[in-house]
């Protein structure tokens, strides 16, 4: 990459600032020249207006009060510059880094600089209406399969690349992952890019895990994101080294610093870091200790994991019904000063009971392994199918469904989702869609796209867009097939079109490009039922035309960045 000069930095010399008061004729005007107004008057004119306020005086005419200021402002402003010199330029920076990887081909290196030219241009592509694909939309795809064939970057796209990962955060992996090392070493020379140092783990810009003395430093003096890039980096090379670096700086971190360093243990979690979660149930930060609770209780073999199982058995049982077993509650009575410091929040949100409230978080951070010994060895299934006593059955599985996604564990999440055919008012686990899309997360991908094609041809696309977006890309046959074959019912039944419009947009994005051709058919306009809405025939055609259209724009760029042999 090109080195440039920095911009020369401007320093003062004893040159009066604008602002002070000055004196004498000398300090308004040169020798024989007119005086001008002090600038703390010209300031005044401004703020009063000229009409009452004017700067010469009361003797200037209302029609040249208000350039008589604004030259008199000019003037000052030439006087100030005339005093600055240049200081000494800054250090050039050290030249960026090799970047081994292969360079895109052409036409792949021309579309890029397509992307991200069309989301810089004011409006870009996004939220037009038309036949013509959202470019803005593709860029994600675009960097993923770019970096699945491993490409580096153009040196003339990375400051376009980061500030489109500046803009998206949903963009900032893919985008770093692309920009490489340079992108990096770019990203430290410019304030508004340090973001990108968050994910520097690894890079050049950090130094080697085993210099001590270098991580030491960096460790006490670098700013936020570096230091939580250096702790990643650490804690992935010995886990032990990153929570005494962690432990040396602790106690006068801030709080909101605290909270982050804590959560950056998410990636790698594991029994190795029980020691230290242990140890900031107790910090002096609210979210600090919900944090490390939170962490503990996604570690089945944890202490507090057992602790919150002792007091959640004591709280759900087996039970019996004049038909058949059942599960009983008794919700705790009180929540003690031990169930506080293992993160349970005493105060409930407003709407919800106290007992209940405290029963979800005693359930969630148990262990699922526990409830079958409790139940006589019944599968999950079998457990989430026993009817609960006493109206607790809806709180109940709400809290094991949030332990699933905490544990992600298939087995439960699977019994809590029950058969995609069932209506979600009636499912064992819970009728919340958000809360159903983080039980499918947990599931296997071809499982997940096989259970939301089943939701889909029983009960449509209203109630499937969050399901969807937890689906791997592109979607599997089954999967896309149920999505347009659920739109063009949509569509034959004369439904208000806009609100498809999400689930249209996801199938731009989604959709196997292969199908184009296949969906051609769908871009004609047939006549509208009497009881439609008007026009609305003519947006569905426009909307699949997009739709192909953009399917088959997805496939040129994939095709452009096949490697060349």
């Amino acid at each position: 990459m090109p080195r440039t000069t920095p911009p020369v930095s401007i320093t003062t010399t004893t040159a009066p600032h604008p602002t002070a008061p000055r004196t004498g004729p000398s300090a308004s005007a040169p020798a024989g020249g007119p005086v001008s107004p002090p600038w703390e008057e010209l300031v005044t004119s401004a703020l009063l207006g000229t009409d009452r306020r004017p700067p010469g005086g009361p003797g200037t005419g209302p029609d040249a009060a208000a350039a008589a200021l604004l030259d008199a402002a000019a003037l000052h402003t030439v006087r100030r510059r005339a005093g600055l010199l240049p200081a000494p330029a800054a250090p050039r920076p050290g030249p960026a880094p090799a970047d081994p990887r292969p360079a895109l081909p052409e036409a792949a290196r021309s579309r890029l600089a397509q992307l991200l030219a069309d989301r810089a241009a004011p409006g870009g592509s996004g939220g037009r209406r038309g036949t013509a694909p959202d470019l803005t939309e593709l860029i994600p795809q675009w960097l993923a399969t770019a970096n699945l064939h491993g490409y580096r970057a153009p040196d003339a796209a990375l400051p376009p690349l980061l500030d489109a990962a500046r803009a998206r955060t949903d963009l900032r992996p893919l985008a770093l992952e692309f920009a490489g090392p340079r992108g990096l070493w770019l990203a430290g020379l410019n304030p508004d890019w340090k973001f990108a140092l968050r994910g520097a783990s690894g890079s050049a810009l950090l130094p080697e895990v085993t210099d001590g003395e270098a991580v030491r430093r960096l460790w006490e003096e670098g700013l936020f994101a570096e230091r939580i890039a250096l702790l990643s980096a650490v804690r992935a090379h010995d886990a032990d080294a990153a929570a005494s670096l962690l432990a040396t700086t602790w106690s006068t971190e801030r709080a909101e610093d605290r909270l982050m360093f804590i959560d950056s243990l998410r990636t790698g979690l594991s029994g190795d870091d029980e020691e230290f979660l242990e140890q900031a149930l107790t910090d002096r930060s609210r979210n600090v200790r919900a944090t490390a609770a939170e962490l503990l209780s996604a570690l089945p073999g944890s202490a507090l994991a057992h602790r919150m199982a002792s007091r959640a058995l004591s709280c759900v049982s087996p039970g019996l019904t004049g038909t058949g077993p059942s599960v009983a509650v008794e919700a705790p009575h009180e929540c003690d000063a031990a169930m506080q410091r293992d993160g349970v929040v005493a105060l409930p949100p407003s709407g919800r009971g106290e007992r209940s409230w405290w029963l979800g978080q005693l359930v969630e951070s148990s262990p699922l392994s526990v409830w079958p010994v409790r139940f006589g060895g019944r599968s999950a299934q079998e457990i989430v199918a026993l009817p609960v006593a006493d109206g607790w059955g809806e709180e109940l599985h709400a809290a094991w469904c949030r332990a699933a996604v905490r544990q992600r564990d298939p087995e439960w999440a699977r019994a809590l989702l029950g058969a995609p055919s069932t209506p979600p008012s009636n499912g064992p686990g819970t009728a919340s869609l958000a809360e159903r899309s983080k039980l499918l997360a947990v599931l296997p991908a071809a499982e997940r796209a096989d259970w939301v094609a089943g939701f889909i041809a029983a009960h449509g696309l209203s109630e499937a867009f969050q399901l969807l977006g937890v689906c791997p890309t592109p979607w599997a046959e089954p999967l896309g097939r149920s999505v347009v074959d659920a739109l063009d019912i949509a569509r034959d039944a004369g439904s208000y079109p806009w609100s498809f419009s999400g689930v249209m947009g996801l199938a731009e994005r989604c959709l196997n490009p292969a199908e184009a051709d296949r969906l051609e058919v769908l871009t004609t306009t047939p006549d509208e039922p009497a009881d439609a809405s008007p026009g609305a025939n003519g947006y569905w055609s426009e909307a699949f035309q997009r739709l192909v259209s953009t399917l088959r724009l997805r496939a040129a760029m994939d095709r452009e960045l096949i490697p060349v042999r």
